[in-house]
């Protein structure tokens, strides 16, 4: 009775290590990749918001791979420039589209 304790639980382990395997599969994204987009984007936002002589608004920032892409409204053309170059020094970015818009 105990062998088939173990082999229920091997089995057990197998099917949920095979369900994780192949949910990353359906998703096309490994489950490592996403978190770090993830710290791109919180870093990314934490960049911009915290240059007080940056004003954006209604920010969107996206990550896709270490790619960012920006969205949202500035005052000026050298706003969209700091952006970006505030961007590039968050680690893991390769790198940045930016779509902000003058307003």
């Amino acid at each position: 009775m105990k062998q088939f304790g173990c082999t229920a639980t091997l089995l057990a382990a197998l099917v949920l290590g095979l369900a994780t395997v192949t949910g990353c599969a359906a998703t096309g994204e490994a489950a490592g990749q996403a978190i770090d987009d993830a710290t791109i984007t919180t870093g990314v936002k934490a960049a911009i918001g915290g240059d007080p002589n940056l004003s954006v608004s209604d920010l969107h920032v996206e990550t896709e791979q270490g790619i960012v892409q920006l969205s949202g409204f500035v005052r000026s053309a050298d706003d969209v420039a700091a952006a970006a170059a505030a961007v590039r020094t968050v680690r893991g970015v390769k790198s940045v589209r930016n779509d902000l818009r003058l307003r």
